[in-house]
Order: structure tokens, then sequence, then C-alpha cells
């Protein structure tokens, strides 16, 4: 696979993809719901999604697509490439907002992640990473994340974690928002994994995210030296949702020692 190649392809196809949905603000959104009731779906993520896959499948018929609206193929294994696409994470900004979401897609090869892609359709910002390649902001490169402590940190994590919930102890939460210098809530996991990536954010945390929200960010994550794994220490997962932490490398173990207690 030639990475620069697909890096140009990738790039060409989110910008159109953009494009349509910047478009889709003049016309009328159909809405439904998902899982529950705040879980939400437009014609747009799907529609954005089955462009995708109609370009990849007539360019690259050998790569499988594992997308969020369930258009894709049904992957089992970590073989092959593999297209990892959430056509739009932030479904909700997207519909009460018109802002703060972003096109996220992965290109992993034999379960190694080799391109990443955060597009902030709405301000027209791309995060792209290569792996060994670096990590941009647009055209810029970013640099490696600077050592920090949890006091002078900025943490990214949905309030739902900080009240009582059934995956771990939301004491060591509450704990954790009253020792960080603040906390943010921005609605996407891609975005927030980006601002991890630019150093606007020194950790995200959430207990509850899919392969899509998290396969291109990490990508751009790890390029500046983020570190990415589940809550329980273990590589984050790509195959099913899982728990998930993404931090700058000198306070990821210490969330995962002193503030997060599974149950």
């Amino acid at each position: 696979m030639d990475l620069h190649e697909m890096d140009r392809y990738i790039k060409s196809i989110i910008k159109e993809a953009g494009h349509r949905i910047r478009n889709s603000f003049l016309s009328d959104i159909s809405i439904e719901s998902k899982s529950n009731v705040n879980d939400l779906v437009t014609n747009i993520d799907k529609e954005i999604e089955q462009f995708f896959i109609s370009r990849i499948n007539r360019d690259f018929p050998e790569h499988r697509i594992f997308g969020e609206e369930g258009f894709g193929d049904e992957i089992r294994d970590q073989k092959g490439v593999i297209w990892l696409l959430d056509p739009i994470d932030g479904t909700m900004n997207f519909v009460h907002q018109k802002r703060n979401f972003a096109i996220s897609l992965g290109i992993y090869d034999e379960g190694i992640g080799k391109l990443g892609y955060i597009y902030d359709v709405v301000n027209d910002d791309l995060y792209h990473g290569v792996l060994g390649g670096g990590a941009y902001y647009n055209d810029e490169k970013l640099c490696r994340l600077s050592d920090t402590v949890i006091e002078e940190s900025i943490i990214a994590m949905n309030a739902t974690w900080a009240v009582p919930n059934r995956y771990f102890d939301h004491n060591g939460t509450l704990q954790l928002i009253q020792d960080v210098r603040g906390i943010r809530s921005y609605g996407s996991a891609a975005l927030e994994l980006a601002y991890l990536a630019s150093g606007r954010i020194d950790a995200y945390i959430s207990m509850r995210l899919s392969p899509w929200d998290i396969a291109g960010g990490m990508v751009i994550a790890r390029e500046v030296g983020a570190v990415a794994t589940n809550i329980r220490g273990e590589p984050a997962n790509l195959m099913k949702q899982d728990t998930f932490i993404a931090a700058n490398p000198s306070i990821h173990s210490r969330i995962l020692e002193k503030y997060i207690q599974q149950k």
C-alpha cells in the first residue's frame, strides 16, 4: 500500500464528503433514533457513508469497510486493509448546533493503523497522521507532546462519567475533576482526539466507544506520542465497543491507577 498515494486520494474524497455535508445545511434533514432516543442518525450520516463505500468499492475493491451506519462489510477479523469510518462523529451536535462534528476515518492494514483523518467540516480543518510520518493540522506538522502533570491538565470527559454508573466508581472521577485544571466535553470523540494530538487537551476518557470513533484519531495521536488504551490498560479495541482513554504519556498511567477504579 503506497501511503503517500493513498493519502492524496483520501484527502480528496474527505473534502468532497465535507462539501456534501455543508450543502445539506440548506435542506431538510431526516432524524431517527438508534439504540436510544439520544443516539441519533440522520439521512446525511447514511448518505455520506454510502458515498465513501461507493468510492472505496470502485477504486479499492479488495479493501473492506467497517462503518458506523452498517453499509460496509461484516468485520470479524483484522486481516487485510480495513477502512474504519464514522461519516459524522457527533451527530447530536450536527443536528442541534451545525458544528462540533467531524468525519473520522482510519486505514488499518493487518490491524496496524497506517493513516488517520479527522475532518472538522464546518471549520475546514483537517487533522491527519501517517504511521512513522508524523501528525498534521492542515499542512502544519504537530509537535510531540510535552510532559505535563495532572494539576495543570485539561481533561475531556462526558459529565455522565462523574455520576453513578455501571462501569466504574464515580468517586474517583469526581476526585479527578477536583485535581485537574479543567474539564471539557465536546460531544465528538474524533474532535477530542484531534485536540489531544494538537495539545489543546491532555487526555480524553470515555466508557463507551466503538472502533470507528477512535480508529482515525489513534493514528494521529500516537504520532505525537499519546498513549491509547481501554481503562484496564489494554490495547484499544478495534473490533467492538469498549472503554477508552487516550492521554499525554506523562499522565496516562496515573489517571488509570489513581482515578479509574473499574467495578
